[in-house]
């Protein structure tokens, strides 16, 4: 069986209307990049929202063209007979505003100035980014989404869908989630902007898209990356060994955990914008499920949906105890909510490393909707 979605295009949906923010201020005209994967039926319910994390994209599954070295980021859940069946669903991929893959971010043109926004760009949040999404989803005729499905900065997505547009929305998944950002998680973010902020190259967010600030970028990658991992993943991965190509008592010399983190901050940097990374990161620290509600029990009394929530063993940016607060009030309010423990040794990256622990469980919930 043929379980690949194919060649895909990405596509492009323009608004000339403004968006309120949750800051006061007013964004638009917009536009909003996104993917589709499958056919939407006839009476139109049976669409399914996939939301990305931190640095994601629209391009979730398939390739672009024959010769792609890697397809879309979630390929091995979308699919002809995968747990995403495109066979039954018509799967949607949206890019967020505030990033720089093809929806409107801080690399957009500011059309009061006729130049890229760069740091004029307001500052957003999550419920920001799924009040565009709302736009999209109303301009491709869906009244009601059959689920949003979301991990790590995803899930957040998932969860406001839920609080926000209940009448819009079936079920959610949050995967790898949380219901607010801990101290913890805002601090790794706060080093990942200095390390930006003191690049020379930086230069107020004013530099040159073909003389980014390279090596602070890259280093602010280093740095969220290694959030993503474990201890377990790295020992898989790495152990302690020294590079081949230095000697043990080279001063400069590196280990392999070492190499790996020069060369995933140097090839993140020839793909993604420092100044988006900045107002996405700032987007994350945001966010708290109950901004502009009295209590996280409040915000939570208003997602009647039911929703499926994942959590990994050793996940330490957001773990379990983050997902088990809002899942534990759900279940205190009586509300139809599942949650499962998935055992990993991959860290916040489990959900997309082994997304084959989890599989059984979404598909059994999409199958029950």
């Amino acid at each position: 069986m043929n379980d690949s979605v194919g060649i895909v295009t990405t596509e492009y949906a323009h608004f000339d209307a403004e968006l309120r923010l949750e800051s006061g201020r007013r964004l638009g005209p917009l536009t909003i990049a996104y993917e589709c994967y499958g056919e939407l039926n006839a009476d139109h319910s049976n669409a399914i929202l996939v939301c990305h994390a931190w640095t994601g994209d629209a391009h979730a599954a398939g390739r672009h063209h024959e010769d792609d070295r890697k397809p879309g980021w979630w390929d091995n859940m979308i699919g002809p007979g995968k747990v995403l069946d495109t066979d039954r669903y018509f799967v949607i991929s949206s890019n967020v505003i505030g990033s720089c893959k093809g929806s409107t971010g801080p690399t957009s043109t500011n059309p009061t100035t006729d130049r890229p926004y760069r740091l004029n760009f307001p500052v957003i949040m999550v419920r920001d980014m799924v009040r565009a999404q709302k736009l999209l989803i109303d301009r491709l005729g869906i009244a009601k989404l059959l689920s949003v499905v979301g991990g790590s900065m995803g899930a957040m997505q998932a969860l406001e869908w839920g609080i926000h547009y209940p009448e819009n929305v079936y079920s959610v998944v949050p995967i790898a989630g949380c219901g607010r950002t801990s101290p913890m998680a805002i601090s790794l973010n706060a080093l990942a902007r200095q390390a930006i902020f003191n690049d020379p190259l930086y230069k107020k967010g004013n530099y040159r898209p073909e003389h980014p600030p390279a090596d602070g970028f890259a280093l602010a990658r280093a740095v969220g990356h290694i959030s993503f991992l474990s201890d377990a993943s790295m020992h898989l991965k790495f152990s302690r060994r020294f590079s081949r190509m230095d000697g043990m008592f080279d001063f400069f010399g590196k280990f392999e955990v070492e190499r790996y983190l020069d060369y995933n901050g140097s090839s993140f940097v020839d793909r993604f914008d420092a100044n988006s990374f900045l107002y996405l990161a700032k987007a994350l620290d945001l966010y708290d499920v109950a901004w502009r509600f009295d209590s996280l029990e409040e915000a939570l009394a208003t997602l009647t949906c039911p929703s499926l929530w994942f959590s990994f063993s050793s996940d330490w940016l957001y773990t379990p105890a983050q997902a088990e607060e809002v899942v534990e009030e759900l279940q205190r309010q009586k509300k139809p909510v599942s949650y499962h423990l998935i055992e990993s040794d991959y860290g916040h990256d489990s959900f997309l490393v082994e997304p084959e622990k989890f599989i059984p469980f979404l598909r059994e919930f999409l199958d029950q909707l």
